[in-house]
């Protein structure tokens, strides 16, 4: 069975302003999403499936779903922040989404096969998609708790604009995951890749340490722990306007209790996105000179 490709797509873009996820980088207007969409096709992912927010379902299925239509079958479901487990109310103070994981659960009704998550603004490369395809289409039929992530190369993820956000993962001798913190600010400071930790000091780490790019596969048996762990979180944080249920939240609690092994798989991709307004020129100018390349056509769809 072919996997299929689960797309995060109802971020604010908070910090870039905008949809960032409509906007046109490549030579044709082709988005960053519509690269990711290319690469799983020839990485052997079957169906598509779109999370989005419902408020721009009409312009989203109008410049992106029909691009897909006659590509791959095509799914659309919707996050919003009402959406929660019986016994709970939005508090009216929310404002945003309550994460990725919350968006992951959308899928639960229209995904019944090994299926990876991206998020739809990282530009994660061939490579990515090609080692991740390949390890959820080998998957045996039924597989539980056989979970995967694309572990990028922190030195292969930065931005030139300032700091972002990454998910540093440690591994055990089978490279299977053991934890994975997020680090909210990583730069290079004087040379070599840092993150400010706790304390509000720089540590510094290898360029080759594996970093979660948000890439991650997983096999349906996910949701049910999703749905299970969701009551939890909201116990503890639904009065906390600005709490946000993770997918690395989830995946740690399952690697600690023994239940879910994931094995980080381990990619030559170069990393790239819009973190930032100012990194829109560079990244125009990358696609291109990957065009130019030949690793990708001139025109996509």
């Amino acid at each position: 069975m072919k996997p299929t490709l689960f797309v995060l797509a109802a971020g604010m873009g908070s910090r870039y302003g905008g949809l960032k996820q409509l906007d046109g980088l490549g030579p044709n207007g082709e988005t960053i999403m519509d690269y990711s969409i290319f690469d799983a096709i020839r990485g052997g992912f079957g169906k598509l499936v779109f999370v989005i927010r419902k408020d721009f379902e009409q312009d989203f299925r109008e410049k992106i779903v029909s691009k897909y239509e006659n590509h791959i079958p095509v799914e659309v479901v919707f996050q919003d922040i009402h959406d929660l487990p019986a016994g709970f109310t939005c508090p009216e103070e929310r404002k945003k989404p309550w994460g990725t994981n919350h968006a992951v659960l959308m899928g639960k009704d229209v995904i019944k096969e090994p299926f990876a998550v991206i998020n739809a603004d990282d530009f994660y490369g061939r490579d990515s998609f090609a080692v991740l395809g390949k390890y959820l289409s080998e998957l045996p039929e039924g597989a539980t708790n056989d979970y995967c992530m694309v572990g990028f190369r922190v030195g292969n993820t930065l931005s030139e604009s300032g700091t972002v956000a990454r998910g540093i993962c440690s591994t055990d001798e089978n490279d299977h995951l053991t934890t994975v913190v997020e680090r909210t600010e990583i730069m290079r400071v004087n040379g070599p890749v840092c993150y400010k930790d706790e304390k509000g000091e720089w540590v510094a780490v290898d360029d080759n340490t594996p970093v979660s790019m948000n890439m991650w596969g997983f096999t349906p048996d996910y949701f049910k722990y999703s749905e299970d762990y969701f009551v939890d979180f909201l116990k503890d944080n639904i009065g906390n306007p600005k709490a946000e249920y993770f997918i690395p939240l989830m995946v740690n609690k399952l690697v600690n209790e023994g239940t879910a092994t994931v094995k980080v798989l381990d990619t030559t991709s170069m990393w790239f996105g819009v973190t930032y307004a100012a990194d829109r020129q560079s990244v125009v100018d990358k696609i291109q000179a990957l065009v130019d390349a030949g690793e990708y056509p001139n025109k996509l769809f």
